[in-house]
């Protein structure tokens, strides 16, 4: 008696299919490595952007701490000033007044020089106390100002860029009336509405 034919088996894949399979893992591939690829480019731009942030900010604050050292140098020398007695000032001696003017020359050289890198001095004299850039060492009773009002600068500070190099130290006035943030005010209509509107 004959063996029965074995039955066709219907697992066994045609080549088409075995095609398709491995068209479809190389695609799954291929997404794969398109998404490796974005990724890495993106990263590469982030790093980029990161370094060119890091070099400007090294080269916009590299002088900081020396900058810093020049202004305690300037502080000296206007002190130096200040204490010279008004009746000396006026006495008339030109040895004097040239020594006078030299120092403060040399202080004007040095706050110039810090200038050209970026180095700026904050002028809050009658501005809105801003803890960002002003440091209160005492508040001033005055009702005629409006409350927290820069009224005395006890010491100059500085900015360098964007960023505080050293607050300045100042006197805050109190009692005053608050200061309100600026409001805008409603906009009249063009002038024919509004006559319009009288009418």
């Amino acid at each position: 008696m004959e063996a029965a034919a074995a039955p066709s088996d219907a697992r066994e894949e045609s080549p088409y299919q075995a095609d398709h399979e491995a068209f479809m893992r190389l695609a799954k591939e291929n997404e794969e490595l398109k998404d490796r690829a974005l990724r890495i480019a993106a990263d590469m731009e982030n790093l980029r952007r990161r370094t060119a942030r890091d070099v400007h900010d090294a080269r916009a604050y590299a002088i900081a701490n020396f900058a810093r050292d020049m202004l305690g140098v300037s502080d000296d020398l206007n002190r130096a000033l200040a204490a010279i007695p008004a009746e000396a000032k006026a006495s008339g001696d030109a040895g004097f007044k040239t020594l006078i003017e030299g120092v403060e020359m040399t202080e004007r050289a040095m706050l110039n020089a810090l200038e050209r890198h970026g180095v700026k001095k904050l002028e809050p004299q009658g501005e809105k106390f801003d803890p960002n850039f002003h440091q209160a060492m005492f508040e001033v009773p005055n009702p005629d100002v409006p409350a927290n009002t820069v009224v005395q600068v006890v010491q100059t500070g500085y900015v360098i860029g964007d960023r505080v190099l050293r607050p300045a130290m100042v006197g805050v006035s109190r009692g005053g009336p608050k200061q309100v943030a600026p409001q805008l005010a409603a906009e009249p209509g063009p002038p024919d509405a509004q006559s319009e509107k009288d009418a």
